[in-house]
């Protein structure tokens, strides 16, 4: 019996599930299969229930958990005995959509000498994840960090620059820098009325760079855009899309040292709306 196969039993329990066990512990789905499937064998019983929406510990994988935790958090508790305390390892999603000034703040917030940060996409395995809530997977916990709209980008010479606000009809037949990683592209357009998508930019960067040189207009969140003479933004007045940002972790709750760290991000998120505190009433003397 190795002390892996405790690991990945612990994290299959906790998960309720071997695909997010797998994205928790960085491993493929089969290895955890695979570990399982070793442990059970070696204990001659069965540990889990597989079904369509996970898997459910069995009695003997309710008995086996508090002894597989203790063991293993002994044998992790060993190095700090005979040496400095190691430094946290944290692997940390980005969605690709996020603008770059905030992701400088936030991850800044993460660079201390006890934290070994790791940055990687959104969709690959991570302790935490900063997505919109419309790509929180049904698993997970989203605690949000701030809200914006989407804004139309244009062209400083086009033509519906001249306009402060914009119907979702003004864009008809339009030229369009399509953006990847739209949440709302569908929601932009009247009904029947389509695109002339002239780009497809992969990142937010391209789609305003293409947008200034005058290629098309895009539609992006509004802090994407960066201050730029060449680029005018405005806002439909007759589509409301925001898009609510925010830390997305396993369901099952996050240790408490992630626990803290998203408290932290939560706590210095950039344009998150602070609640005033309000005047007390002051009670009419007797």
């Amino acid at each position: 019996m190795e002390l892996r196969e405790l690991g990945y039993f612990l994290a299959v329990y906790e998960e309720r599930s071997v695909s997010a066990a797998a994205r928790r512990s960085y491993v493929s789905q089969p290895s955890v299969s695979e570990a399982l499937a070793n442990l059970e064998h070696e204990l001659a019983t069965r540990l889990f229930v597989r079904h369509r929406k996970g898997a459910t510990p069995t009695p003997a994988g309710e008995q086996l958990y508090p002894i597989a935790r203790r063991l293993v958090a002994e044998a992790r508790a060993l190095p700090q005995l005979f040496g400095p305390a190691p430094r946290r390892r944290l692997r940390l999603g980005l969605m690709r959509s996020l603008d770059l000034a905030r992701v400088k703040t936030l991850v800044a917030l993460l660079t201390h000498d006890d934290i070994e940060l790791q940055l990687v996409d959104a969709d690959q395995p991570c302790d935490l994840r900063i997505v919109s809530r419309t790509l929180r997977d049904e698993r997970e916990v989203f605690v949000a960090l701030w809200q914006e709209r989407y804004v139309v980008a244009l062209p400083r010479a086009h033509p519906l620059s001249a306009h402060r606000t914009l119907r979702a009809s003004d864009l008809a037949g339009a030229k369009l820098v399509a953006r990847c990683h739209c949440e709302h592209a569908a929601r932009f357009a009247g009904p029947g009325q389509r695109f002339d998508v002239v780009a497809v930019a992969p990142t937010e960067e391209w789609a305003l760079a293409l947008v200034a040189a005058g290629v098309g207009l895009a539609i992006i969140p509004e802090g994407v855009a960066a201050p730029d003479p060449a680029i005018a933004l405005r806002p439909l007045r007759d589509v409301q899309a925001r898009r609510e940002v925010g830390v997305a972790y396993g369901a099952h709750g996050a240790p408490a040292e992630l626990q803290r760290v998203v408290e932290l991000l939560v706590a210095n998120a950039p344009g998150r709306a602070k609640r005033r505190a309000r005047p007390r009433r002051r009670r009419p003397a007797a």
